[in-house]
C-alpha cells in the first residue's frame, strides 16, 4: 500500500537550490521561491519541523511543512548551520577572524529560528557542529570549552552558565536523545593513563552513571540509540602500532546509561570498523567491520551476535525508519552494490547496483532509497536515483555539479505500516540508455577455472572460503591437477598451496615483511572481488582479469599461512 502522504526532499547544485515532493510526483514543490544566488548549505531540523539555507548574504528559515518563510537572518558568509531537535533554535558558524584588539571574532552564533533574534555568540576556531548541542526537548543546551562542558537553559543561552561539568582534558561530549537526557564525555589517554568515557545525568554531575576505560583511543565517535538508554563508542588511534593498517586501529565498546552493563563488542574479523547503526527499536545494532571483504553482523541489546549477513565488499549499513528492511552496501572506492534484507525473516530481498554513489538515504516512509553521486567526490554523472525497496529503479534525475541532497525527516507514524515487502510500482522516469538499471542484474554465474568445468563441484561463497582457511569449516577445494601430468608428479609436495608461501617460508620472514606481504595480498583479493562482481553483472573480462580469478584460492592460502 503506497502512502498518500507525500514525502519531501531538497537538493543543492551549482545552479540552484530547490525542494521537491517524493513519490509519486518527483517534482519541485510549488510556492517555494528558489534563491537567486549560489547557496552554501541547507539543513532540515532533526524531526523535520524547520528548513533553512545559507547564501553569501543571509540565512533564510522556513516552516518545513508549508515552506512558508519564518525569518531572514542578515548574517553574511555563513559556512555551516544546524538546528536544535525541534527546530526552535539555529546555530550558524563563520570562518574566524581577528579583531583590532587581537581577540577572535564571535563566529558561532545562536538564533531564535522563528524570529531571527540573536540569543548568544561565542568564539569557535574549528568547524564541528557537535560543539553546541541541545537536549531532545530543547530544555537544556551545552557547549565544550577547555576542561569543562558548560550548560544553559536554552532560553538563557549565552547568559550566566547554569551548570558546569569540569573534567581535565575533556575532548568531546554528546547529549543523549530520549526523555531523560544524559551527557557522555570522552577524555583521551594522557601520561600513561587510559582513555575514559563517562556518562552523567543532567544536571547531576557529582556521580557518574557509567564509566568505561580503555587504551588505544586517540579519538571517538559516539552512537546513541533513539531511546538514549545505550551508547556505542567507536574508538580510533592515529597510528596502528602493529602495522596492520595505515589508518590506525579501531575498536567498538557498548555502554548502558544505567551503569549495569558495558563491554567491548566482540568483532571476530581483523580490520577497521566501517559503519555502525542502531535499529529504530533501540534494541539491536548492526556493524560492518574487518579488512575487505568486510563482515556484517547483527547484535542484540547485550552485544551478542545473532546473525551474520555474510562477507562481502561492504562499508555502509542502514535500517529503514520502520526497522523492517536493512540496506547493506559498498560505496566510495567500492562498486556501489546494495543488498536489501528483510529484518523479520533475515532473508535477502534483492541485490542491485548503484555505481559511483556517494550518498545513500532511506525515505521517511521506508519504501524508497535515494542514492546520489555528488561533487566533489565525482564531478561527472552527478544526479540522484530513487529505488523501490524491492531493488527496482523507479526515478532518475541528472543534476550538474550536485553538492548536497537530503530527505525531510518525518516520524514513521505518519505513514502506513509495512507488514512485508511489496511489489515495485511502475518506473516514472529512467534516463535513456539506463533502462537495464531498472531491473536487478542477473548474475552470469561464478567463474570456474578450465580444470573444474563440467564437474559437479559446488560454488563457494567468500564466507565459506574464509571459514575453510581459518579451520572453522570444511575445505572448499582440492589440490589443482595439471592436465597431462603424471600422477604424483605435480610440482611441490602434497601440501602445496599453488605456488604461494608455505609455512616454512612464512616463518623465515620478519614481522614487518609479513605485514607488508599481507597488505599486498589483501589488495589483490579486493581486485579479484571487483572482477568477480563485474563478471556477475555480465561484463566481458579480458584475459588478464580471467587469470587473476584463477589465483584467488592460492592468495587466500598465502594470507592464512602468513597469519599463523
Amino acid at each position: 500500500m503506497a502512502s498518500k502522504h507525500a514525502t519531501q526532499f531538497s537538493y543543492r547544485s551549482q545552479k540552484e537550490l530547490t525542494v521537491w515532493s517524493g513519490y509519486p510526483d518527483y517534482k519541485p514543490i510549488k510556492g517555494f521561491e528558489k534563491p537567486e544566488t549560489t547557496t552554501k548549505t541547507f539543513q532540515y531540523s532533526k524531526h523535520g519541523h524547520a528548513y533553512a539555507y545559507a547564501t553569501n548574504e543571509s540565512v533564510k528559515v522556513f516552516d518545513a511543512s508549508s515552506l512558508k518563510q519564518l525569518c531572514e537572518i542578515k548574517q553574511a558568509a555563513v559556512v555551516d548551520l544546524w538546528f536544535s531537535p525541534q527546530g526552535s533554535y539555529l546555530a550558524t558558524w563563520q570562518r574566524p577572524t581577528k579583531l583590532e584588539d587581537g581577540s577572535g571574532s564571535k563566529n558561532l552564533v545562536i538564533w531564535d529560528a522563528k524570529t531571527g533574534t540573536q540569543l548568544a555568540s561565542f568564539s569557535q576556531k574549528s568547524l564541528n557542529n557537535w560543539n553546541f548541542q541541545w537536549t531532545d526537548d530543547e530544555k537544556y543546551c551545552a557547549r565544550m570549552v577547555t576542561n569543562e562542558v558548560q550548560f544553559w537553559e536554552s532560553k538563557n543561552a549565552g547568559k550566566a552558565v547554569w551548570a558546569r561539568l569540569k573534567l581535565e582534558g575533556v575532548a568531546k561530549f554528546s547529549l543523549s536523545p530520549g526523555k531523560s537526557p544524559a551527557v557522555a564525555v570522552f577524555i583521551p589517554e594522557r601520561k600513561g593513563a587510559p582513555a575514559i568515557v563517562r556518562m552523567y545525568s543532567i544536571p547531576n554531575f557529582n556521580q557518574a552513571l557509567s564509566n568505561k576505560t580503555f587504551y588505544k583511543a586517540d579519538s571517538v565517535q559516539m552512537f546513541w540509540n533513539d531511546l538514549g538508554t545505550n551508547l556505542l563508542v567507536l574508538t580510533q588511534t592515529d597510528v596502528d602500532k602493529t602495522g596492520k593498517s595505515y589508518y590506525g586501529e579501531t575498536n567498538l565498546y557498548y555502554l548502558a546509561v544505567a551503569g549495569n552493563f558495558d563491554c567491548r563488542v566482540p568483532l571476530d574479523k581483523e580490520g577497521a570498523v566501517h559503519d555502525v547503526t542502531w535499529g529504530p527499536d533501540s534494541k539491536e545494532f548492526v556493524v560492518v567491520y574487518g579488512s575487505m571483504p568486510a563482515k556484517t553482523t547483527l547484535f542484540d541489546h547485550r552485544a551478542n551476535a545473532i546473525f551474520t549477513f555474510g562477507i562481502d565488499p561492504r562499508n555502509f549499513v542502514r535500517y529503514n525508519p520502520q526497522g523492517c528492511i536493512i540496506a547493506v552496501a559498498g560505496f566510495g572506492n567500492l562498486n556501489g552494490t546494495i543488498d536489501l534484507w528483510d529484518r523479520k525473516s533475515l532473508k535477502k530481498i534483492n541485490t542491485f547496483s548503484a555505481p559511483n554513489a556517494s550518498h545513500c538515504e532511506w525515505s521517511p516512509c521506508g519504501r524508497y532509497i535515494m542514492t546520489a553521486t555528488l561533487t566533489p567526490r565525482l564531478r561527472v554523472d552527478n544526479g540522484f536515483k530513487m529505488w523501490h525497496h524491492s531493488g527496482s529503479l523507479i526515478y532518475e534525475e541528472n543534476v550538474d555539479e550536485l553538492f548536497q541532497v537530503g530527505w525531510r525527516p518525518e516520524p514513521p507514524s505518519e505513514f502506513p505500516a509495512m507488514r512485508s515487502p511489496s511489489p515495485p510500482p511502475k518506473p516514472i522516469k529512467i534516463n535513456a540508455g539506463n533502462n537495464a538499471a531498472a531491473a536487478s542484474p542477473k548474475p552470469a554465474g561464478a567463474y570456474r577455472p578450465p580444470h573444474l568445468r563440467g564437474t559437479t563441484t559446488a560454488t563457494t561463497t567468500l564466507s565459506q572460503r574464509e571459514a575453510a582457511l581459518s579451520g572453522r569449516g570444511p575445505s572448499v577445494g582440492g589440490q589443482r591437477k595439471v592436465p597431462g601430468a603424471p600422477a604424483g608428479k605435480n610440482k611441490g609436495n602434497s601440501n602445496s598451496n599453488g605456488g604461494g608461501l608455505t609455512k616454512s617460508t612464512a616463518v623465515t620472514l620478519t614481522p614487518e615483511e609479513k605485514q607488508k606481504k599481507i597488505r599486498n595480498l589483501e589488495k589483490k583479493l579486493r581486485q579479484i572481488a571487483e572482477i568477480r562482481d563485474k563478471q556477475s553483472r555480465g561484463q566481458k573480462l579480458d584475459p588478464a582479469q580471467l587469470q587473476k580469478l584463477t589465483v584467488e584460492a592460492s592468495v587466500m592460502r598465502e594470507i592464512a599461512a602468513l597469519r599463523e
